[in-house]
């Protein structure tokens, strides 16, 4: 998927934002949550939380697993461009904290619920744009609903970590494949 540096990282960020309620636990319960998120991934100028943005970026939060878990593109692009009609979009270049040149969606004085909806939002709509729907995934583990983007060469990651996940279900697959092994 031959994306820049920001298209990466805000599809990164789109799929971190998406697993925060993929756990048990809600990862935006609290506003200390939404904080701790914003700082992981530099989400910049993000001055002051308020619970009001906390209850924003849950809502985001759902309406991207829906971009995620569409049954097909057309679904997808549906609600993709409803949660986009409801952002101000100003696209600018800018370098900061160390990071090249790119481009940031958000206006200057978005909420960040906003400013996610607008970079991540326009990351999603580059991978609907370029045919690449089907990278956009749920985790194949029976246990795991977290969503990744597979950026593979030939499109066949299927679990969201292969060291959690993967790991696990390849170690279920060789048990069974012993278990009926020794039954014979």
């Amino acid at each position: 998927m031959p994306f820049s540096h920001d298209m990466v990282y805000s599809l990164a960020t789109v799929v971190d934002l998406v697993n925060t309620g993929a756990g048990e636990r809600d990862g935006l319960a609290e506003l200390a949550d939404l904080a701790e998120f914003v700082g992981r991934r530099e989400v910049s100028g993000v001055r002051t939380l308020t619970r009001r943005d906390l209850a924003e970026v849950r809502a985001l939060r759902e309406a991207f697993h829906a971009v995620f878990t569409a049954p097909d593109q057309t679904t997808a692009v549906r609600v993709l461009n409803t949660l986009l009609g409801r952002t101000r979009i100003t696209p600018s270049l800018t370098e900061h904290d160390g990071h090249p040149l790119h481009v940031h969606y958000f206006a200057p004085d978005a909420s960040v619920a906003e400013h996610l909806a607008a970079d991540c939002g326009v990351a999603l709509a580059h991978v609907l744009v370029e045919n690449e729907r089907e990278r956009l995934r749920t985790c194949a583990a029976p246990d795991c609903s977290h969503v990744f983007v597979d950026e593979s060469r030939n499109r066949s990651r299927v679990y969201c970590d292969s060291r959690t996940c993967g790991n696990r279900m390849h170690v279920a697959a060789y048990r069974a494949r012993a278990r009926r092994r020794d039954a014979s």
